[in-house]
């Protein structure tokens, strides 16, 4: 088993009016959200296409098609903690998880510890091991015009029988 696996999840949805925005799992104020097949949570659709990355178990739409009505819907928390269990079958713990989400608005700062602790309780982690940055589009693209959010991240898990 190799001891470090790293694994890069990345995501992108539409916004429309309406509200709140659920980002990290939370529910944000705001006069937007995210449009998707599922909750459309971008930032925990890019942590869970990490750890499936790194932990060799496919990807998010392998798992949870957009063809499958069952995932209409479907609370993407729900699906990071099957991913998180994924990773324990094959042998690996998180050692920390890096995000962005780029987006015009809201700003993130002022809900950054409620979706590092929210990240943190679905994994069954120290919220200390999630990171989560927020980034402009600097009014270019859709991100830019507020017509999309996206998400990156980058997760670094261990094998559980090496020291981190």
């Amino acid at each position: 088993m190799v001891p470090c696996r790293i694994g890069l999840g990345e995501d992108l949805h539409r916004t429309t009016s309406g509200g709140p925005l659920r980002l990290g799992g939370i529910d944000i104020p705001c006069n937007r959200r995210l449009v998707g097949h599922s909750d459309a949570d971008v930032l925990l659709h890019a942590i869970t296409d990490a750890l499936l990355g790194a932990a060799g178990c496919g990807d998010i739409g392998q798992l949870f098609p957009n063809t499958d009505e069952e995932n209409r819907g479907r609370d993407s928390g729900a699906m990071l903690r099957i991913a998180a269990q994924l990773v324990a079958s094959a042998g690996y713990h998180i050692v920390n998880l890096d995000c962005v989400v780029t987006t015009e608005r809201p700003r993130l700062g002022p809900h950054r510890e409620a979706i590092h602790a929210r990240i943190a309780h679905l994994l069954g982690i120290d919220s200390s091991q999630v990171f989560v940055k927020g980034k402009t589009g600097e009014g270019i693209g859709p991100i830019g015009r507020g017509e999309a959010m996206g998400a990156r991240c980058v997760a670094l898990l261990a094998s559980r029988n090496q020291e981190t």
